[in-house]
């Protein structure tokens, strides 16, 4: 999975209340939350940002609560990476759990592509997931961890939920033969 797209860039402590305000969140639909995303610190953010674009931010992005709004208001409009020193434990994992790839790279390398950005607004930056580098928008590459079941569920698309289903068959005959061998565990002692 490679994405590419023009970058949105961030300071430190971007926290899920700027993300999408708490104000919005008596829904749950994609559309509405994203029609609202980072609105109380850039109120044309909405319209600059199209699908593939990416965000690229300083430290502790997505701290603050543990709302996975934050991670969906941002998927609303595509985004399927952030770039950061650091972020919210929380926010992290949302973005796992969500589909979104959140990328760790040192404060210096971060420090660096935001310059190179500055430098010559309008540049895109590549996120490679399989080679676990990041092609900032000077041509500089930076390498980057993943661990290796969140690449995977990534990689293939899935959700926890979706992967494990992928060995339903095995799951149903593992139940069938606990019954058989262990059937006092099954007795309804309700009825």
């Amino acid at each position: 999975m490679i994405l590419e797209g023009t970058v949105h860039k961030f300071g430190r402590d971007v926290d899920t209340d700027v993300i999408i305000p708490a104000r919005y969140l008596n829904t749950s639909d994609a559309a509405e939350l994203g029609a609202h995303c980072m609105e109380d610190i850039d109120a044309e953010f909405v319209r600059r940002v199209r699908p593939g674009d990416i965000i690229v931010a300083a430290e502790n992005f997505g701290c603050g609560s543990s709302r996975e709004h934050a991670v969906w208001a941002l998927m609303d409009f595509g985004f399927r990476a952030v770039i950061a020193p650091s972020f919210s434990d929380i926010f992290h994992n949302n973005c796992l759990k969500n589909g979104m790839l959140p990328v760790t790279l040192p404060a210096a390398d971060v420090r660096s592509m935001i310059d190179a950005l500055l430098a010559a607004p309008g540049g895109k930056v590549q996120v490679d997931l399989e080679g676990q580098t990041v092609t900032g928008p000077n041509g500089e590459i930076h390498a980057f961890g993943v661990a290796s079941f969140a690449k995977t569920c990534l990689l293939e698309g899935m959700d926890e939920i979706a992967l494990t289903l992928t060995s339903a068959a095995e799951i149903d005959r593992y139940e069938r033969e606990r019954k058989k061998a262990t059937p006092w565990l099954f007795l309804d002692l309700a009825g």
